[in-house]
């Protein structure tokens, strides 16, 4: 049976709001405060962050800090390919989104050949580029990397030649050329977009299972639904953001939207999801307990994890029995 091996990316360099560095450490806390053992059953690394050039100014207007963006994604990237390497499951507890691209050329790089297929359960779209996004953001573009795509027939901005030099590169970083493409990427429960990006999930007709959608199919049946429109995928990469949560669940994370899932949906989500025997690499990211109280969203999210943990495991067990 695979291991779980836990990656910890405490890089919030991609966030508008600070704070999303602290999430591992909230989650450690919500584990203390069950009485767990999460953190002691299984081995984890923790990816160099360079949070600490927050202090530096930023001269990225459309791209706040891809040069220091691109750095952190590399050790992600090296990370996840690593620990796949060693036959271990890579679970990734994340900083902010932006670091899920990383991911992505962690696993791309080391499946090549493999057709990569994402599930994406987030608030956001996240498929923006620096032409594109109305925030500079990076954690609002992590998809257009992986999906190789500028979206200039919406652009708005124009980056400097150094930005989209450091765009370029993460688009080709673990594995050159679209590592993802639009018809193998699935949204659950996607509901904050900006027009450029409404205009290319028309354009790629991307599948957004709506929180209504959700609400009247259940949890179990929408898990299926996605993982069977991703049939034509060999390996399927599960990322989970906690915005994605309803915001009277989700105060402690830096983007809450309103009507998103419950605390018992979110989890039988990931549980369906995770049992699916493609599924290589789970990630979970955005926790920020500077926003919260009394650390609920982290409270919150460790439950998922449990859930989402043991989903993993039963999996890679039915898989050692098989073999």
């Amino acid at each position: 049976m695979k291991k779980v091996k836990l990656i910890e990316v405490r890089s919030e360099l991609g966030a508008g709001t600070r704070g999303a560095s602290m999430g591992i450490d909230a989650l450690r806390v919500a584990c203390w405060d069950k009485g767990s053992d999460y953190f002691k059953r299984f081995n984890s690394i923790s990816v160099p962050d360079l949070n600490y050039t927050l202090f530096d100014p930023d001269v990225f207007p459309y791209a706040h800090r891809i040069d220091s963006i691109l750095t952190v994604q590399k050790n992600i990237g090296r990370a996840v390919e690593q620990t796949i390497a060693m036959d271990m499951f890579p679970l990734v507890l994340s900083g902010d989104h932006s670091n899920a691209h990383g991911t992505i050329a962690g696993i791309k790089a080391a499946y090549p050949d493999k057709t990569l297929g994402v599930i994406w359960v987030d608030a956001h779209a996240d498929i923006h580029s620096p032409y594109t996004s109305p925030s500079g953001n990076v954690h609002g573009m992590p998809l257009a990397m992986a999906l190789n795509i500028d979206n200039l027939e919406r652009q708005i901005n124009d980056p400097s030649p150094e930005a989209i030099f450091f765009w370029n590169s993460l688009k080709k970083l673990g594995f050159d050329g679209p590592k993802l493409k639009p018809e193998h990427l699935v949204y659950v429960v996607v509901r904050d977009t900006e027009e450029p990006e409404d205009y290319l999930i028309e354009k790629y007709g991307i599948k957004n299972f709506t929180y209504a959608e959700l609400v009247s199919k259940g949890a179990a049946t929408v898990a299926h639904e996605a993982l069977d429109r991703l049939r034509d995928c060999d390996i399927i990469y599960v990322s989970f953001d906690v915005d994605s949560l309803d915001s009277k669940f989700s105060k402690g994370t830096g983007t809450p939207v309103e009507v998103g899932l419950t605390v018992q949906e979110a989890k039988e989500l990931n549980y369906h999801l995770l049992q699916d025997p493609r599924v290589v690499c789970y990630e979970m990211t955005e926790i920020n307990p500077t926003l919260d109280t009394e650390n609920t969203m982290a409270e919150n999210a460790f439950d998922i994890l449990e859930t989402a943990t043991e989903a993993i495991l039963q999996k890679e067990s039915k898989s050692t029995a098989i073999h």
